[in-house]
């Protein structure tokens, strides 16, 4: 199995969360997938401090270049990686996959989707291919699919904003707790809460193997048909 993971830089406030990125890889690793990791060759749209949480002015970051640090420097750009490359599509969460990958935390139901995100994810789509995403990502996937009619089943967890987003942008919304994991097995998408519920690394491994697990089944299904 080759598992492509999508980063978005390198920490929550500005990246992709490094908790659910790590252990998403770990629980891949356990069942003996290839991990495949991509980001944007482009820049953070704002460069945070995460000791103060204040943003650095005038600093300016490449997704590519600070996602390698969670990638060992075992990367490509995104724009290079492809449907036919990968079994299974996972992004990981952190305010990375809501302001670099689309446009969420600024726009709400409103955002867009960066143009090869959404390339990608609709090749994967196309392909019958599961797509995975954790914690505040499952946005991009909400944006992607219910705006092209598509009500994909995803959850956040419990928060309602967020929910009432998501419906906003014609998908549903389902409660869930945070060592499970939601499956639309119409769209053969997978969610899962993590850092949206988690209070420590326990419970943000829970929900990293809950999604890993769905997204193997849903590989194996599509291998049998």
């Amino acid at each position: 199995m080759q598992a492509g993971i999508v980063l978005s830089g390198c920490g929550v406030r500005d990246g992709s969360e490094i908790h659910e990125a790590v252990l998403t890889m770990l629980h891949l690793d356990r069942i003996g997938a290839q991990i495949v990791c991509a980001a944007p060759d482009a820049d953070l749209v704002e460069v945070v401090n995460h000791v103060s949480g204040q943003a650095s002015a005038g600093e300016r970051r490449n997704m590519l270049v600070e996602s390698a640090r969670i990638a060992r420097g075992s990367i490509v750009a995104l724009d290079r990686l492809k449907a036919a490359d990968i079994d299974a599509l996972i992004l990981p969460g952190g305010f990375g996959a809501a302001r670099n990958l689309c446009t969420f935390a600024d726009e709400g139901p409103q955002c867009s989707v960066r143009p090869d995100v959404e390339r990608l994810i609709l090749d994967m789509l196309q392909a019958g291919k599961p797509l995975g995403a954790l914690c505040i990502a499952p946005v991009v996937l909400a944006r992607v699919l219910g705006g092209r009619g598509m009500a994909v089943q995803v959850t956040v967890g419990n928060d309602p904003g967020v929910a009432g987003a998501i419906v906003a942008m014609g998908a549903r919304h389902v409660e869930c707790p945070v060592d499970q994991a939601v499956t639309d097995t119409q769209y053969r998408v997978v969610t899962s809460p993590a850092y949206m519920l988690a209070t420590g690394l326990s419970d943000v491994s829970a929900s990293a193997g809950a999604l890993v697990d769905a997204v193997v089944k849903l590989c194996a299904g599509r291998a049998a048909v």
